[in-house]
């Protein structure tokens, strides 16, 4: 990612885009159908699910192999890692647009993604993708063919270190991300770790340090902004409830940087961004103020001596996933970023 000087789209349009989605019946999936269906720039021509055939915000769901792909302008892929990758190759060869809300497209060469994810990538031929983090890295969204849409982890942790390392103001110590998601982050598939009773009264980490697949993908677009970033330590965690993401973030600036000019790059950094919202000073970001909203928020903690606390928090399904696509999609074509979302 590089510094960006566009500002937010704000062209108006009449034209109806014609979309796919692809895995309507997960809970990203779901929401993205009843955000695109009350859209008035897209026209939802298929969605497609393995699992049901059942009709949906009104479309009737197909297969994915029965999917009319060249019927539609862009499709939205909100599949497992591997097979997204199959289709965007597939969309991206037909002419149609794509935005990826799976892990394929977000890590910028295969041999990264192979260590990652234990396995070949599906398209080699389409990275680096346009990353879709649109407050950090619009001006290589708008008209693109496809976007790879971040997930809820980690828009939360970059929208929080993006103000400073656009400034080059961190340290090379290591940064801190602490993160606690509702149970809906581990998706619609039963599994006994995420079923209600074995995660009610109880707050469990899980791949923490540096396993977990989000850590080079911060890291990659962190060092975009500012090369010489120290490490990234990461904690998930699990809490008991529905939607929302927390992320708390340590992280040393360098000399010079006293909390007056930290607010000031901060403020400087969101004044004209229409989905984050800077909380005033000595507020800090909680999760039921953005749960089932689009938005994010960060606000800048306290510095104590070089160490600066800074806390974001969003809802995972929708600025982590679903809305951020839609305000992808609305990039990518030009169209006010807050159609469908405000």
């Amino acid at each position: 990612m590089t510094e960006v000087t566009a500002e937010p789209t704000t062209r108006s349009t009449d034209k109806v885009y014609n979309v796919g989605v692809y895995g309507a019946t997960g809970y990203s999936g779901q929401i993205l159908m009843s955000l695109l269906k009350k859209h008035p720039n897209a026209n939802i021509v298929f969605a497609t699910s393995e699992s049901s055939r059942e009709i949906q915000d009104g479309v009737e769901l197909l297969p994915v192999a029965e999917a009319p792909l060249t019927s539609v302008d862009a499709v939205f892929l909100a599949l497992p890692h591997g097979v997204a990758g199959q289709i965007a190759a597939q969309a991206v060869s037909a002419g149609v647009r794509v935005i990826d809300l799976s892990a394929d497209l977000r890590l910028d060469t295969p041999e990264l993604y192979k260590q990652w994810y234990k396995h070949d990538h599906p398209a080699p031929h389409l990275l680096p993708a346009p990353y879709g983090l649109p407050e950090i890295n619009r001006a290589k969204l708008v008209n693109a063919q496809y976007i790879s849409n971040p997930g809820c982890h980690v828009t939360t942790v970059l929208l929080a270190l993006y103000p400073l390392a656009k400034q080059q103001a961190l340290t090379k110590d290591a940064i801190i991300a602490d993160t606690k998601t509702g149970i809906s982050g581990a998706g619609k598939a039963l599994k006994l770790d995420s079923m209600f009773v074995e995660v009610y009264g109880d707050v469990r980490p899980y791949n923490a340090g540096r396993v977990h697949r989000h850590v080079p993908e911060i890291e990659q677009e962190l060092h975009k902004l500012q090369a010489d970033v120290g490490p990234l330590v990461f904690v998930p965690h699990i809490v008991p409830i529905d939607v929302g993401l927390l992320a708390t973030v340590y992280v040393k600036v360098k000399a010079g940087w006293d909390a007056k000019r930290i607010r000031a790059a901060f403020e400087e950094a969101y004044k004209d961004e229409p989905l984050v919202d800077l909380l005033p000073s000595g507020k800090v970001a909680q999760i039921k103020p953005v749960a089932h909203k689009n938005n994010a928020i960060v606000a800048v903690g306290d510095l104590v001596g070089d160490t600066l606390i800074i806390t974001s928090a969003l809802d995972n399904l929708r600025k982590g996933a679903a809305s951020q696509a839609v305000q992808n999609f609305n990039v990518m074509m030009s169209l006010p970023e807050t159609t469908g979302l405000l």
